[in-house]
């Protein structure tokens, strides 16, 4: 090492004299004639020296660091020229070549397409100016290269003055494709588009999102920064920090930025994934250093590198951590193998490049393996020169044959074959012995329909001039001691996958993911990302996820909604679950304790029936109105009490429009009925001329029962028709349906229930005056009970009604039906039956009639005694009672019975026609 250190300087002093660029010719690297000449650009060399002296002249420079892995790319051009020359591809026509070095720099470059564009056989390699170049012939017909895309895009851009074809095997910038631009490029590998999404791919499921990245200042490595850019925003993977190294080792900051570039790589702690865009060159000054400094990460390599051998030797390079890369699918390059073994027979007067190889050989002869290939990538021309013919020619058979790189050279090959059978499509008809038997412009058509066999499989350029090609992923293995390039798995570049060829390789894939990159931990299902303060996407908060929202898979942007009508989720979930639907089921116990009332409302009903059928012919049931209007009020509570049984279970259209109208028309049956009565008990005890006259207007059974049912029945019969209630899933509880029945129209059903109360309002007040009737058959005192117990009920019912939700909804109106249904039942009937079955003593003729003539009696003094004392004041009240009696004597025993409120009863004589008797008879007839 000592002794390669000692002869850099050397170099740099030595190459200005003994390699200058004398003449045209000392400017080419290989050249053979042929009738079809081809052209080509590597960057056998690493830079290009710049002249130290005051004022700068324009003259090509010299260039240094030999690369062995592009000088292998020109044999391979050579090769596979010699190869058609041998074969009948071309039938007799032969290819030539004139290789140039453009030592990776676009102005020595451009100084080889010049030459490439002087017209043919000109003797000062002169450059016509023309503004028709269509029969313009040029020194060659087709260029292969360049390696890198800053040099392919300057020379494209001169090339296609003259629409000369150029086929590059390793130019990968994705600009390149643009055929406004540069319409004669071409490549046999897919652009940077395809690599930066297979690294991103990769990255995305190895599970890392929090990355670094390195790349060369130069077009190639900013043009492949931004389309990776654009890449990893696609699959939310974030670029912790971007370096940007110089793209010439002359620059006098370039040890610098090297240094920054690895303090931010061991500064950022949370980041173990570096995707690197770099040239070898570039890369092996990185890697020494990161080496020093005890670096330990994932390295993604760009195809630039990805099987860079002499990388891969480095010494300690197992310490850098893991490289996986992207290369080139090769092909079968066995004939390039067996050439290069016999390639220290090849003559070396018109191949300065294999020279200058066969003296660095010689040179460095006696070191090891790196160091060997330190030593040629170092050593100075100069010293090459001195030593010429000093040092016996070393050759190692196997050193070149190591550091091949599959992909470029059979890229290499397969360009130089693509123009070949483009050549052969366009001499088809003509003599291409002739040079000038076609222009480059003709041959880039044939071109743009050529169709190569590469692999047994038909490859050709499309639209963008790109062949589109798969990647091997490489990964770097140590093999018993020493770093092996594998391939671990094919990447489609149509189909965006990773192909495995067995599990062993799919584990190696798989273990990736063992090593964590993320700026944040990674969120679990359940959890959604909350950006932080952070301008990364990447950097984030792991919170849970709201109640009825959800997330099923890891690092989730956001949670996913439930369908809130008919799922639901708590906070923290990982999926949605189906709301419970809730109705008043039968199965439930308040159900079943509102059923068991309903039926015992019914059994009630049917007993009461029972007693009075029985008792037909008492004085209580003739009292009540007769079995008729009894019976009609009974099924009336019947039909309320089998309007509850619509109130449960599931709702259905048909039971949501039964249960309301039922209920309404049956009670309003009922109160019509129970109006009815009020009415003649009214009459019947109504001592009142203007009282009676108006009651006995009022007093029409049939007609009033009909109209005041009827009236109801429109009332629903509209309700049905025009806002007929529904089955309504209610969603207002988060994690139940409830099913329930829609009114349809709140107007509506206050309308009815409205009507109702109206009804049992008027009722009341008519029972309400004759409250102070005969006591034990007083049925308008419990007539007005009744309806008070109404009244309350279904005011307490509103308030609550429009409060409550839920299943048990129904159940409150349930509970209102049955407190004014049992209310009403038992002020009606139970006290008729209390006297059945416990007073039987009172529930005869004589009693009845008894019992009538007293209260009868008493309401006839009380007349009387109003009018004698409006009358006559001096008049007495005996006077008054006598002569009463003295004009009437068709009394109880020829006696007449009156008794004043507070005296005694009074024994006498019968009342006049006018009085007392008369109002018996008539109260006995109207009862």
């Amino acid at each position: 090492m000592a002794l390669v250190l000692f002869l850099i300087p050397c170099f740099v002093v030595g190459t200005d004299i003994a390699f200058s660029c004398q003449n045209a010719d000392d400017f080419v690297g290989a050249s053979s004639p042929g009738d079809i000449v081809i052209g080509g650009l590597f960057a056998v060399h690493s830079e290009m020296l710049h002249p130290e002296e005051e004022p700068i002249r324009p003259v090509i420079q010299n260039c240094a660091g030999f690369e062995i892995q592009v000088f292998l790319q020109t044999l391979a051009m050579i090769h596979a020229i010699e190869t058609i020359n041998n074969s009948t591809l071309l039938s007799g026509v032969t290819l030539g070549y004139e290789i140039y070095d453009t030592c990776a720099e676009v102005t020595k470059a451009m100084a080889s397409a010049l030459r490439f564009l002087s017209k043919f056989n000109s003797s000062e390699d002169a450059v016509e100016f023309k503004c028709n170049y269509s029969d313009y012939i040029p020194r060659v017909k087709a260029v292969i290269g360049a390696s890198y895309s800053e040099v392919s895009m300057a020379v494209s851009r001169l090339l296609a003055l003259q629409l000369i074809p150029q086929v590059s095997p390793a130019s990968s910038a994705e600009i390149l494709s643009d055929k406004i631009r540069f319409p004669s490029f071409f490549r046999t590998i897919p652009s940077d588009f395809h690599q930066t999404r297979a690294m991103t791919r990769l990255i995305y499921e190895s599970g890392w999102n929090w990355i670094g990245v390195i790349a060369t200042d130069d077009d190639n490595g900013r043009f492949a920064l931004e389309s990776f850019g654009v890449q990893a925003m696609a699959n939310n993977v974030c670029i912790a920090f971007k370096e940007m190294l110089p793209a010439y080792l002359t620059d006098s900051t370039f040890h610098t930025k090297v240094d920054q570039a690895i303090e931010k790589i061991v500064k950022e702690t949370a980041v173990n994934v570096i995707v690197v865009f770099m040239r070898q060159f570039h890369v092996l000054k990185l890697f020494q250093k990161a080496i020093e400094r005890n670096v330990n990460k994932i390295w993604i390599a760009s195809d630039n590198w990805s099987a860079a051998v002499k990388i891969s030797t480095i010494p300690n390079i197992r310490q850098l951590g893991t490289v996986v890369g992207f290369g080139f699918k090769s092909g079968d390059i066995s004939s390039f193998q067996e050439f290069l073994r016999n390639l220290h027979e090849k003559p070396t007067e018109n191949n300065k490049f294999l020279r200058e190889y066969i003296m660095l050989s010689s040179v460095c002869a006696h070191l090891e393996y790196h160091d060997f290939q330190t030593c040629i990538a170092n050593q100075s021309q100069d010293d090459l020169l001195e030593n010429d013919g000093s040092k016996p020619q070393f050759w190692r058979d196997d050193f070149l044959n190591a550091n091949i790189e599959p992909g470029f050279i059979h890229r290499t090959m397969l360009a130089v074959y693509a123009i070949a059978h483009a050549i052969k499509r366009r001499c088809k008809d003509r003599d291409c012995k002739d040079p000038s038997a076609f222009t480059p412009w003709e041959l880039l058509e044939e071109l743009k329909k050529v169709t190569v066999i590469d692999n047994d499989k038909e490859v050709k350029f499309d639209s963008n001039g790109d062949m589109s090609t798969s990647y091997d992923v490489l990964l770097w293995k140590e093999i018993d001691g020493h770093m092996e390039i594998t391939t671990m798995a094919g990447y489609d570049a149509e189909k965006g996958g990773f192909i495995f060829e067995d599990e062993e390789k799919k584990k190696d894939f798989l273990a990736l993911k063992k090593v964590q990159s993320t700026c944040s931990q990674h969120c679990r299902p359940g959890q959604v990302k909350k950006v932080t303060e952070s301008p990364h996407t990447c950097c984030y908060e792991c919170v849970y996820c709201p109640e009825n929202h959800y997330s099923n898979q890891t690092d989730m942007d956001y949670c996913h909604r439930c369908n809130n009508k008919t799922y639901w989720a708590p906070i923290n979930s990982t999926t949605c679950y189906r709301k419970a639907i809730y109705f008043l089921a039968w199965t439930d116990w308040f159900a079943i304790f509102l059923l068991f009332l309903s039926a015992f409302g019914v059994v009630l009903v049917l007993s009461i029936c029972v007693i009075f059928t029985k008792n037909l012919d008492t004085p209580v049931v003739k009292a009540s109105g007769g079995l008729t209007v009894c019976y009609i009020i009974l099924f009336s509570h019947f039909l309320i009490f089998l309007s509850t049984v619509f109130f449960i279970d599931v709702p259905t259209e048909f039971k949501c429009k039964t249960r309301q109208a039922l209920f309404g028309i049956s009670f309003t049956l009922c109160i019509s009925c129970i109006l009815i009565k009020s009415l003649k008990i009214l009459l019947a005890f109504s001592f009142d001329p203007k009282l009676q006259n108006f009651l006995k207007c009022m007093y029409k059974p049939i007609p009033t029962v009909v109209i005041c049912t009827g009236i109801q029945v429109i009332i629903c019969t509209f309700w049905l028709t025009f806002r007929t209630p529904f089955v309504n899933q209610n969603f207002s509880i988060p994690r139940a349906i409830i099913l329930e029945c829609n009114e349809g129209s709140i107007v509506a059903f206050g309308i009815m229930l409205g009507y109702i109360a109206a009804l049992a309002f008027i009722c009341f007040i008519f029972a309400f005056k004759g409250r102070k009737l005969p006591e034990n058959y007083n049925e308008a005192k419990f007539i007005t009970f009744g309806m008070l117990i109404y009244f309350i009920a279904w005011i307490v019912f509103i308030p609550v009604y429009a409060t409550t939700f839920g299943k048990y909804l129904p159940a409150v109106e349930i509970i209102v039906v049955l407190i004014s249904n049992y209310g009403i039942l038992c002020c009606t009937f139970l006290p008729k039956c209390y006297i059945i079955i416990y007073k039987q003593e009172t529930n005869t003729k004589s009693a009845f009639l008894k019992m009538v003539y007293t209260y009868s009696s008493k309401s006839a003094s009380s007349v009387a005694v109003s009018q004698v004392s409006l009358d006559s004041k001096s008049s007495s009240l005996q006077a008054t009672i006598t002569d009463s009696c003295k004009t009437e004597n068709d009394s109880v025993n020829g006696n007449c019975y009156f008794q004043l409120p507070g005296q005694p009863l009074i024994k006498g004589k019968a009342f006049p026609k006018s009085a007392a008797g008369t109002m018996v008879r008539k109260r006995v007839s109207s009862i």
